[in-house]
């Protein structure tokens, strides 16, 4: 299963296991059992503290397996091959399981020991999701830290008649105790927020305790990140907060034109930004989002949604952009039920379906591409009357035998049975006729909204397009606030211009800093007396 080379890896991650942990497995004879029977057998023998039984090990799937803790109640389950993206959740589970410390802060440790009940957590994946891996290595976490958290991974493609009763068409998808938990992208901190309804009071009380920043940094992508090193750097008092550290880049599946950097992914890249910041003496203020920007004595303040307000005597802007809706009546009733923005994640659900792709620019068509190889039609549909992707895109995209291209089309329904998608309508712009698609997905791939919707009545200028007006050194139109990245009216949303874009906006702000703080004007060689 398999090879030398990842064979060799983990043999030498599995040396760093302190306690004998045991692989229990429950297999039948289908072909996928045989693949599960024959990872676990290549652990098995990679290790002397490692044993391998088949066997009940309290989950009810088959083919399924068991990472434990013989004498405890320690275990991680997985109703999954987890190869691809999800590799890396096994290693750890193997690791962690195997005594191996869990790098999480001691309060966040001692938050999960603290929560007073029991929690049954299923969570359904795709091996291709990117974004599946943290929510997965969250739970198995929290699962080893307090054994009244039970958890398992469940590969959608390999339980798809529970993907269909429970109408999943997106993923990462969670249950607790039997009910739907949450969609999407979760880390540790924002899982337990939910399980915990006093985290919120708590954190806000803290926040509100911290004392006035030099510079204030509102939003975690590239461009926040890159101001904060760059703020830390000058000595100053530097505190970031972040709705979710990395912002959209966590979304990217693959990165190829970052300068220095040939290939990697988006949640490596986003890693990267978070350990670069911590190396510095800067105050990260995760899972917070700002509400509210005005000016006060204390310097500029920062409401925030929990209650809090943070203060600054500069500010940096960095909130950056999220996919941008196309408005349609159906679409959001139907949003994670048949209407996705994330080809890469949601893709192998719609295996052997027929699905839309809207949008011809670059990320439409390299979506319609995509999902070619896996569901069984796509349909793109193009409200101009061309396509505006890359030529190279568009002849990989018109040599395959499973995509229609429409252009010259405005999407105005999408249609579902209360429970999932089922059809498009489309107006024909040049003929005026409307038409209806039968389908069952709907991804949506038509550009990037900035997330400024909370400056509106700051008295920041925004463009018409509900941007951050800025200037050459991301100056915008209140002094000492600055703003950069995707959020901006910079061009070009593109992580390297947001990276170089943060590192102005901290350079401006410190100016700022320096010009607004110096000396009254001297007299004759001596500073003027109050």
């Amino acid at each position: 299963m398999l090879d030398a080379n990842l064979k060799t890896q983990l043999k030498s991650y599995l040396e760093k296991i302190t306690h004998p942990i045991q692989l229990v497995a429950s297999l039948d004879d289908s072909e996928k059992a045989g693949e599960m029977q024959a990872l676990l057998q290549d652990i098995f023998e990679l290790s002397d503290q490692i044993t391998l039984v088949e066997g009940h090990h309290g989950e009810g799937r088959t083919p399924s397996f068991a990472i434990t803790r013989p004498g405890t109640d320690i275990a991680v389950h997985f109703a999954a091959i987890p190869m691809g993206h999800e590799f890396t959740s096994l290693v750890l589970a193997l690791l962690q399981v195997g005594g191996h410390p869990i790098k999480l802060d001691q309060d966040v440790i001692d938050q999960i020991r603290g929560l007073d009940g029991d929690y049954e957590f299923e969570t359904y994946v795709s091996l291709s999701c990117q974004n599946c891996p943290d929510v997965v290595q969250a739970l198995n976490a929290m699962s080893i830290i307090n054994p009244r958290i039970r958890t398992v991974t469940i590969d959608g493609a390999l339980f798809q008649d529970e993907v269909e009763d429970r109408q999943i068409m997106s993923v990462p998808t969670m249950y607790l105790n039997g009910q739907p938990f949450g969609q999407g992208r979760s880390s540790v901190e924002e899982i337990i927020a939910k399980l915990d309804s006093g985290a919120a009071e708590r954190d806000a009380a803290k926040l509100n305790e911290r004392d006035t920043f030099d510079m204030l940094i509102v939003g975690g992508g590239p461009a926040g990140a890159s101001a904060a090193v760059y703020a830390a750097r000058k000595g100053i008092r530097t505190g970031i907060a972040a709705e979710r550290f990395g912002g959209q880049v966590l979304d990217t599946l693959a990165i190829e034109n970052y300068i220095s950097v040939p290939e990697t992914d988006g949640p490596k890249f986003a890693a990267a930004l978070e350990q670069h910041v911590k190396q510095y003496d800067v105050d990260i203020m995760n899972l917070q989002r700002a509400t509210g920007l005005k000016t006060g004595e204390d310097g500029i303040e920062i409401s925030l949604a929990n209650g809090a307000t943070l203060r600054g005597k500069s500010v940096v802007l960095s909130t950056g952009a999220r996919w941008r809706e196309i408005n349609v009546p159906g679409e959001r009733e139907y949003r994670n039920h048949g209407v996705a923005y994330c080809p890469h994640c949601d893709g192998p659900l719609f295996k052997g379906k027929h699905v839309a792709v809207i949008g011809g620019g670059n990320s439409g068509v390299e979506a319609a591409i995509d999902l070619a190889g896996v569901v069984g039609h796509v349909t793109l549909i193009e409200f101009d009357t061309k396509l505006r992707a890359d030529e190279v895109l568009q002849r990989k995209l018109r040599s395959l035998a499973n995509v229609d291209i429409i252009t010259h089309a405005q999407t105005t329904r999408i249609h579902g049975d209360g429970q999932k998608v089922n059809g498009l309508d489309y107006t024909d712009r040049a003929s005026g006729d409307h038409k209806h698609i039968e389908l069952e997905g709907v991804f949506v791939q038509i550009g990037l909204v900035p997330n400024t919707e909370w400056l509106k009545d700051s008295g920041i200028k925004l463009s018409k397009h509900g941007e951050i007006e800025v200037d050459a050194k991301g100056q915008t139109s209140i002094p000492g606030v600055f703003a950069a990245g995707d959020c901006t009216t910079v061009p070009y949303k593109q992580i390297v211009i947001a990276v170089g874009q943060g590192a102005s906006a901290a350079l401006g702000a410190f100016d700022h800093l320096i010009r607004t703080s110096a000396p009254a004007e001297a007299k004759d060689g001596v500073a003027a007396a109050a």
